[in-house]
């Protein structure tokens, strides 16, 4: 069971999402590179490494969910995780080499910014050929704009939840 840090607006994806969307990463997730921003919990990022992802770097802003999250890795003994305290737009804006096949896109509910969030990763460069990304946001809201040559490939809703994986169509 992972640590659940005290923070506003934390709502760590449940069991059942996440036995949804592995299922539909099953064929993407072994020796994947992963990519959790506003990791919280680490749930997604966590399930990604135990289902056999080569590595995921977690991004979380908050110091509460931060301690949470390095327990919750330690506890776990999670090889390949590594965290990055910080905002996950100034990571997305930092230069960097890496590249991920797998992004994880779950801010809070609050913030209603993914259409945003989305075009900033697809301008990012750190998505790599083919990448998916996994939105989740509040069923409520209007599905996000995205950008150009991303595709739907499949999406849910399980109470007040919208979840959907999308194709990048970034093709380097």
């Amino acid at each position: 069971m992972l640590e659940i840090a005290a923070v506003p607006g934390l709502r760590p994806t449940s069991e059942r999402i996440r036995e949804t969307v592995f299922n539909w990463l099953a064929p993407r997730i072994a020796g994947a590179r992963c990519l959790d921003l506003f990791a919280g919990t680490g749930a997604l990022g966590l399930e990604a490494l135990s289902r056999g992802a080569a590595s995921t770097v977690f991004v979380e802003k908050s110091k509460r969910a931060i301690q949470a999250l390095q327990r919750n890795v330690a506890s776990l003994d999670a090889r390949g995780a590594v965290i990055v305290v910080g905002a996950a737009n100034d990571f997305m804006a930092a230069a960097r080499d890496e590249r991920f096949d797998v992004v994880f896109l779950d801010p809070p509910f609050a913030d209603d910014n993914l259409s945003e969030l989305c075009r900033l990763i697809d301008e990012s460069g750190l998505l790599a050929s083919a990448a998916n990304v996994y939105l989740e946001q509040d069923r409520a809201k209007p599905e996000p704009a995205l950008p150009d040559g991303w595709q739907v490939l499949k999406s849910k809703t399980a109470g007040n939840v919208r979840y959907m994986l999308v194709a990048s169509g970034h093709r380097n």
